[in-house]
């Protein structure tokens, strides 16, 4: 190789079609990239970006190995799809797979006098039966503590 030949013509891939290339003298495509490929690097001052050059000799090679390792399948050690009810139990409320609140609205059923009174999971205040006037539930820092003996169904 003689040092006076520019280095896109040193990276520069046989073509196919000799015969088509020797009647119509050059490719036609070949300027206008090479000029495209002056103007950006004398316009940036630094050489070009890959893809607005030709490929190198080591193209097929690159592109094999590229398609060689997508057909590589990656396992993940924990399905995130389908995760255990004790691991979304762990997880933050917007943090797990659906997220949602964990408070709710529950029937409280009064041992005293069977009345069915609605009190929120995580009520800050102490819930009185209407009825009878019996403690129903504490507040606590989180979920509301009931009395012993009252019932409850979620709703």
């Amino acid at each position: 190789m003689s040092p006076t030949v520019d280095w896109r013509e040193a990276c520069r891939l046989p073509e196919r079609g000799h015969q088509a290339r020797a009647q119509t003298g050059t490719n036609p495509t070949t300027p206008k990239r090479d000029a495209r490929s002056k103007s950006l690097q004398t316009s940036l001052g630094r050489p070009p970006h890959p893809l607005h050059t030709r490929p190198s000799p080591s193209a097929p090679l690159i592109n094999y190995l590229a398609d060689r390792l997508s057909l590589v399948k990656m396992v993940l050690a924990v399905d995130l799809l389908n995760p255990t009810p004790q691991a979304e139990g762990r997880k933050h409320k917007l943090k797990t797979l659906v997220p949602q609140p964990r408070s709710f609205f529950m029937d409280v059923k009064c041992p005293g006098c069977f009345t069915i009174t609605t009190v929120f999971s995580h009520a800050q205040t102490v819930v009185i039966c209407a009825g009878c006037s019996t403690v129903l539930c504490q507040p606590t820092g989180g979920k509301a503590r009931l009395t012993e003996g009252c019932s409850f169904r979620r709703k």
